[in-house]
């Protein structure tokens, strides 16, 4: 049985990754967690990397992967600083994971992401958007930026306007870029989140 995975913007990276012909090597910025995104690419034969800061999440994609019996290659690690040399992969993403830090280390972050990108590579990156229905909430950190809490634990969660993050990518051409808004029903409550995702060539 084919697996699908909860990562839907995803399957369009994919899609631009395979219309590419580059060489299938691909790194995942914030890797961790029960259903790993990069278990769709290896399945659809891509030499997989990822790197994960969060030790417990590291630990449930190590689960995921032996029991799918696959080889993803997660490693613990930081996309502010990626352990790979310049040009290493032809695709890099970071789906849902690197707003989770202030918007200075954002930038850090996607320009690492660039660095170890082959010319000619895509980046696949989303943010979420101040549209989002927690925008607001927790402790203020100036900016859009805010401390909140996910599964009790206190992690900084940053908001965009939806052009805020063109400037990440002004050096690249972006072939996509798409502002979202979706509602749908979490634990019993309808809620609204915002997101704005890129695709975009070294």
């Amino acid at each position: 049985m084919i697996e699908v995975y909860k990562h839907t913007p995803l399957y369009r990276f994919l899609l631009f990754c395979n219309e590419s012909g580059l060489e299938r090597t691909v790194l995942d910025c914030g890797a961790g967690g029960d259903s790993p995104s990069l278990g769709l690419f290896a399945s659809y034969g891509y030499s997989p990397t990822g790197i994960e800061f969060d030790p417990a999440q590291l630990e449930l994609s190590g689960s995921y992967a032996q029991a799918k019996g696959m080889d993803l290659n997660i490693l613990q690690g930081d996309m502010r600083q990626l352990p790979f040399a310049d040009g290493s992969f032809s695709f890099v993403y970071s789906y849902n994971s690197v707003f989770h830090m202030r918007k200075q280390e954002v930038i850090t972050s996607i320009q690492e992401m660039k660095r170890v990108l082959k010319p000619g590579g895509l980046l696949f990156a989303n943010f979420l958007t101040v549209n989002d229905f927690r925008c607001g909430e927790g402790v203020d950190l100036g900016e859009h930026q805010y401390e909140q809490f996910d599964d009790d634990l206190p992690v900084i969660h940053s908001y965009y306007r939806a052009d805020e993050p063109d400037v990440m990518f002004k050096d690249m051409e972006v072939l996509y870029k798409e502002d979202r808004v979706l509602e749908r029903l979490y634990n019993g409550e309808r809620i609204r989140q915002g997101f704005v995702d890129y695709i975009a060539k070294k």
